[in-house]
């Protein structure tokens, strides 16, 4: 069964500039997806899907791979993951190589650990889903959230106005760390996430949105507090 990695990391950042090779705690941030994904030895291939030369020059010296650059068309803000990934899948076919299992591995992932790479591989083969991922419980129960109108705030679902937290259903969301994936599944529904999808769970310490300055401190301070460095 052959394995490979995609990196989505293109050039263009908007909100946080040049994020994806942005020093986290001394080092590019897409550093730690790369070397998690090479320690792993789970894949015949690494790749990073770019459209800059500066992050394929970093991203090759770390140990991945750029067979091929990135199409302009999906190098916009418009291009979904699963698109640059069907582009990806597409070349590599063309090219003669085909694969099993593919995991997209966000290039600002810097929590992802070896072990729940191996612990969603697993689950994807053992229950045969389409794709599987990490997901986070919301740390307040979203089942008694409130909306503002013109500074007039209500709930949402009012019925839940006098139940107990404790009685509400858990939600949880993407960690947004990585998507392991049946190639052929993934091809023919051209979906990461399906009706057949499974999930691990991460802790709260584990998961950080990076999204501005303020995430990214908060990340650093996350990684400091795990590893004691």
């Amino acid at each position: 069964m052959k394995k490979l990695a995609i990196i989505p990391a293109r050039g263009g950042s908007k909100r946080i500039e040049r994020k994806n090779i942005k020093p986290f705690l001394g080092k590019p941030i897409i550093s730690f997806s790369i070397e998690t994904a090479i320690s792993s030895k789970l894949f015949d291939e690494i790749m990073v899907s770019t459209d800059d030369s500066e992050i394929a020059e970093i991203s090759e010296k770390l140990g991945a791979t750029i067979p091929f650059f990135r199409s302009k068309e999906m190098s916009t803000d418009f291009a979904t993951t699963s698109e640059v990934l069907t582009e990806v899948l597409n070349k590599y076919a063309e090219m003669g190589k085909k694969f099993d299992y593919c995991c997209c591995i966000y290039p600002t992932a810097p929590f992802i650990s070896v072990s729940k790479l191996n612990e969603s591989l697993e689950l994807l083969q053992k229950n045969s889903f389409d794709s599987v991922f990490p997901v986070v419980k919301f740390g307040y129960p979203i089942f008694r959230a409130l909306q503002k109108n013109d500074g007039k705030i209500n709930m949402i679902w009012e019925e839940n106005l006098n139940k107990r937290s404790q009685d509400l259903p858990a939600a949880f969301h993407d960690a947004g760390q990585f998507y392991w994936f049946d190639v052929e599944k993934f091809l023919t529904k051209k979906a990461m996430f399906t009706d057949n999808s499974g999930a691990i769970e991460l802790s709260e310490l584990e998961v950080q949105d990076i999204d501005n300055e303020v995430d990214w401190k908060l990340a650093e301070l996350k990684y400091q507090l795990i590893y004691n460095v």
